[in-house]
């Protein structure tokens, strides 16, 4: 209101026409890409120079895929660790890794990445719906109970940053002698009571895309213990035979002819995925500092509650989740925390209803709720061996929790640099409009 003193202006919400907290945009939320400095231009510049940016053989080959793999392993104690072209790509090789196809099951939770249910679809299995639970993450009940003869595989997706109940779900896994796979794409750095996101399961897959802990612009890993199943790993990400000593193609051994998908990581994204990885424990680090000091500053409001996280000192911190009384109420707060400038650079996703999280909700994949296909003949709905899923629906209101949280939860990304003025404003906005929408 024109002619309102300051101090009248400044409590008035922003939304309302008072002083906004800050007018600034906030950092992007692309946690790795704020640590590109001068260790990936040397790792990078040490490529192009050797004119060697294949992996496996070249005029002077730089072995940068190789090492960060075997520093992979050494940092999160995996057997086996092989880089690949992307987390789609690391999630198609680990199901075909276990020879999934038409008449499985794979059990997936309904918050996740469309990729998930891409990769299933592709290999020509069935996704099976799990519900979450207060960790954003599988509800190990909903779980236990949808357990059927056709479940061939759980894909464990560890949302947002940080693992939900993980142990208890390897539990069911190894109770049904189903196999585990971790999808770590937003988690790695992640941990839980000490022990690092992938080592809970059969094979574990990790992206390297530009909005993940790190980055090579894009990328990804495949982690597993089992010398078997890496094996088939290797083969299947590559042109579906073993490599001989001299990195050629060996088609001879009759073990291993498959079909490979070609998702070599290049000894370039190799380069930047190297440099980054030896940055990723301060990305996390800072995440996970400025997210818990928010987290503690707002505990004493107790109109928000906050997504459940069973370890804190494990969480790699991306994400801060609040979850409100009504979609209302969270609609109408995200809306305030946008005016008083909690809000990124034009075309960042920095603070969000979850109804605006797009394709991480299974009702909003029209790929799924439609069952399309990439061929003519509707592979793999229409395949005989698939005939049981004929009924199956994946239209909203199968997963109660899950459409419930999609309405009244909201996501504000934690970005990897923020000062402590950013995290200063956060607090005071989060404040000041819980005071002005809850009337304290």
């Amino acid at each position: 209101m024109i002619g309102s003193p300051p101090s009248t202006r400044a409590n008035r919400l922003a939304i309302d026409g008072g002083t906004p907290v800050r007018t600034a945009p906030l950092p992007w939320e692309l946690p790795g890409a704020h640590w590109i400095g001068e260790e990936e231009r040397e790792l990078v510049d040490r490529v192009v120079r050797a004119q060697s940016p294949f992996r496996f053989y070249g005029p002077d080959p730089q072995h940068m895929v190789e090492t960060l793999e075997t520093e992979w392993c050494e940092r999160f104690g995996h057997r086996h660790a092989l880089a690949v072209s992307s987390g789609t790509a690391a999630l198609t090789i680990a199901l075909s890794a276990l020879e999934i196809g038409p008449g499985d099951e794979v059990l997936v939770a309904g918050y996740m990445w469309v990729s998930c249910l891409s990769a299933i679809v592709r290999n020509g299995a069935i996704p099976r719906l799990v519900d979450i639970d207060a960790t954003f993450c599988m509800d190990p009940d909903d779980l236990e109970a949808k357990v059927n003869p056709r479940s061939r595989a759980i894909l464990l997706v560890h949302m947002s940053g940080a693992p939900g109940h993980v142990r208890r779900i390897s539990e069911i896994a190894r109770k049904h002698g189903i196999p585990l796979i971790e999808d770590c794409a937003q988690a790695a750095g992640a941990s839980q009571d000490g022990t690092p996101v992938g080592r809970f399961g059969d094979i574990a897959t990790f992206s390297f895309q530009l909005n993940k802990n790190m980055t090579s612009g894009d990328g990804g890993m495949v982690v597993s213990d089992d010398d078997h199943l890496f094996r088939r790993i290797v083969a299947l990400h590559d042109l579906g035979y073993a490599r001989n000593a001299a990195g050629r193609l060996d088609t001879s051994d009759e073990t291993c002819q498959l079909w490979g998908v070609g998702a070599r990581m290049s000894d370039l994204a190799g380069a930047m995925a190297l440099a980054q990885s030896r940055k990723l424990r301060a990305i996390t680090g800072a995440m996970r500092g400025a997210k818990w000091r928010i987290r503690e500053a707002l505990s004493d409001i107790p109109d928000l509650t906050f997504r459940a996280v069973p370890d804190p000192k494990g969480d790699s911190g991306p994400f801060l989740i609040t979850t409100f009384a009504s979609a209302e109420i969270c609609t109408r707060f995200v809306d305030a925390l946008r005016a008083e400038g909690i809000r990124g650079p034009e075309g960042a996703l920095s603070c969000l209803t979850m109804r605006e999280w797009g394709l991480h909700w299974y009702f909003n994949i029209p790929s799924l709720t439609h069952k399309r296909s990439n061929a003519r003949d509707g592979f793999p709905w229409t395949h005989p061996a698939n005939a049981f899923a004929a009924e199956m629906s994946y239209d909203r209101g199968n997963l109660p929790v899950c459409d419930d949280l999609h309405d009244r939860s909201a996501l504000l990304s934690i970005a990897s640099k923020l000062s402590d003025d950013d995290v200063g404003d956060i607090i005071l906005a989060f404040q000041k409009v819980a005071n002005g929408l809850f009337n304290r």
